[in-house]
């Protein structure tokens, strides 16, 4: 028989389990929900010395409670996979598998604090460890309404009544939970993972596919044939919001089933395939960080011009550099055929916070792009792919006047919820309000991602209501990523119809 040890995160304890477990006891497993020390029932048993080690040892407990002929999984929630994982390090031949349920990915060294979603949490959090003594061993309040959960993960799904439950049933966490490093001896690598991803959250299988491509050195250790994924369409709280599903999930990831990832090498991945039109040969000018493609015959008037801005992140040591992918080369290219000057910028964005040096660097190769006497200042349009699109917010919310036109192809129109920007300003379904009439040409995928495709859309309603000028490329048989994705004739079209209304706003 197999039983399951269930960890809730931050704030909550064992009561959120309840549809869950109840679920799971139905199809013959056992289910033993764990309320850590300090929190739900156990309030009063927080003190000053609550930290990872005593919830660590509230879960070895409960493991220990549990008899040697059943088959043991341990589930973490959030915060709660990181006792789990420091138990199961101590107790790695007697656990079947662990799962991580919509949780981050703890680290040998690291503290729970660096998986908190909100990055100005997180910087507030980090100053009270660094003042150490009582400022790193009080109580972080809990939430106390829907916008406050939302710091610490999407409610999508969650109905109104179980969110005032959960909020009148939080307590305040201990610090030092969030504050002390994760010890690990390494045992715990021997034993099969699964993990629970809530696509409303923020992160689905094929967004991970797709970063595993790109090489992210801490996502390669997914593609091991003994870790599985689930994906369920709903916010942060899926035993809230869908306990069926996800004692689906569990049942199934207890079996061994699952979905598999493809080690990044096994085949050509996409963003390295050939680009499905033909281009002419244009030389490109390579200048620092940005390469530039000219016309062959620019005459004696200088050129409108159109920068292309990659998506990401993109880790620092990827090789080849998206500005040597085919499909940004193959734009610019194709661009530069049709008689206008246009760049490819490699810009740094590594990590999620690294927006603002990304934005720094999309500015100056504005720049760059707009002192070039081949140029024409005033005729200048930028373009933004996938998670990029945050960028083009700066521009959106105040357009320069040489700014002839703004594309986005299947880009992330808003943070996603797992990001922690908050009131962040790279947020273009927010800054369309301010685009006045800059044309805008969206390139829209019909098999997007879902937590994508929800930005996508919050972003044209958001234009429709403030009648932003927007025209929108429709490629309905088309992945993210569709041109080197799905190079057929529909996308060959997209692409051509796409640069060609951005022509079109250049030339005007």
């Amino acid at each position: 028989m197999t039983a399951f040890i269930l960890v809730s995160g931050t704030f909550t304890g064992a009561y959120v389990w309840k549809e869950t477990a109840a679920r799971l006891t139905a199809a013959g497993a056992e289910a033993h929900a764990v309320t850590l020390a300090g929190l739900g029932e156990r309030r009063a048993a927080a003190g000053p010395g609550t930290d990872l080690e005593t919830h660590i040892a509230d879960v070895l407990a409960a493991i220990d409670a549990v008899g040697a002929d059943r088959d043991l999984v341990l589930v973490g929630h959030d915060y709660g996979i990181h006792p789990v994982l420091g138990a199961a390090d101590r107790r790695a031949g007697r656990i079947e598998r662990i799962v991580y349920v919509d949780a981050g990915m703890p680290m040998d060294g690291l503290p729970a604090l660096a998986a908190v979603p909100d990055q100005a949490l997180r910087d507030q959090l980090t100053r009270l460890a660094e003042q150490g003594g009582e400022a790193a061993t009080g109580l972080l309040p809990a939430p106390t309404g829907a916008a406050e959960w939302q710091r610490w993960g999407s409610t999508a799904g969650v109905a109104d009544r179980a969110l005032e439950e959960l909020t009148r049933l939080a307590a305040p966490q201990p610090l030092a939970t969030l504050l002390q490093p994760l010890r690990l001896t390494g045992a715990v690598a021997a034993v099969p993972t699964s993990a629970v991803l809530c696509s409303g959250n923020g992160a689905g299988i094929e967004l991970v596919q797709n970063m595993v491509n790109l090489g992210h050195p801490a996502l390669q250790a997914f593609v091991d044939p003994r870790v599985s994924f689930f994906e369920l369409p709903t916010g942060h709280w899926p035993m809230l919001s869908t306990p069926a599903a996800l004692a689906d999930a569990l049942l199934a990831a207890a079996a061994g089933e699952g979905h598999r990832l493809s080690a990044a090498g096994a085949e050509l991945p996409p963003h390295l395939r050939p680009f499905p039109l033909d281009v002419p040969d244009v030389p490109r000018e390579r200048t620092g960080n940005v390469d530039l493609y000219v016309p062959g015959t620019t005459g004696d008037e200088p050129l409108p011009a159109v920068l292309f801005v990659h998506g990401g992140p993109v880790p620092a040591d990827a090789r080849p550099t998206p500005r040597d992918w085919p499909m940004y080369a193959g734009y610019a290219r194709l661009a530069a055929g049709k008689g206008v000057v246009s760049a490819v910028l490699d810009h740094r964005l590594h990590d999620l916070a690294d927006y603002p040096l990304a934005e720094r660097d999309v500015t100056a190769a504005v720049d760059l792009l707009r002192r070039d006497p081949r140029v024409d200042a005033d005729r200048i349009a930028l373009w933004f792919f996938s998670g990029g699109g945050p960028l083009s917010a700066p521009w959106l919310g105040a357009p320069p006047v040489w700014l002839r036109c703004l594309a986005a192809t299947y880009p992330v129109m808003a943070p996603l919820p797992n990001w922690g920007f908050g009131e962040s300003r790279f947020r273009p379904v927010d800054a369309v309000r301010a685009a006045g009439d800059l044309p805008i040409v969206l390139t829209r995928v019909g098999l997007e991602m879902a937590e994508i495709a929800a930005t996508v859309e919050e972003f044209l309603a958001e234009a429709r209501d403030c009648g932003a000028e927007v025209e929108v490329v429709d490629v309905p048989n088309g992945h993210h990523g569709f041109e080197t994705r799905d190079p057929g004739e529909e996308s060959r079209e997209a692409v051509q119809s796409a640069l060609h209304s951005v022509l079109a706003h250049l030339w005007a």
